[in-house]
């Protein structure tokens, strides 16, 4: 089963502030016993959202709002898609994605839909 890790981003970040020699640190070493484990397929940080947009489809009608946004706790500043046999083992490398970032942020875990819905080729979501 897939799953996305996502980090909400903050003021500090929201404002073009760089992540802290410690943070790169952290996440470094998330990243490789992740992809020693064989879960890690891809993580990555993400610019402040002056640098992109919101779109949004309406009843037909398409809207596109540049950023900066308002609400930074709202924002996906980083991310880990992984490869886990059930929501306890995604939720534990959360917890190690959250613990890396050293209560700076808020963690998200949101599973991956496949062809047949939630879960693997069986639709089972543990």
């Amino acid at each position: 089963m897939r799953f996305l890790i996502m980090s909400k981003s903050n003021d500090y970040f929201e404002a073009g502030g760089l992540p802290s020699p410690a943070l790169m640190q952290r996440m470094g070493e998330f990243m490789r016993e992740a992809a020693v484990a064989g879960v890690l397929l891809q993580a990555d940080g993400l610019l402040p959202s002056s640098y992109g947009a919101r779109i949004v489809a309406h009843d037909g009608q398409i809207s596109i709002t540049d950023g900066p946004f308002a609400e930074a706790k709202e924002i996906v500043g980083g991310f880990a898609f992984i490869e886990a046999r059930s929501l306890a083992e995604a939720r534990e490398w959360g917890r190690r994605f959250a613990i890396a970032h050293d209560g700076g942020c808020e963690v998200e875990i949101r599973q991956v839909t496949g062809p047949r819905g939630p879960g693997d080729a069986t639709g089972d979501p543990n």
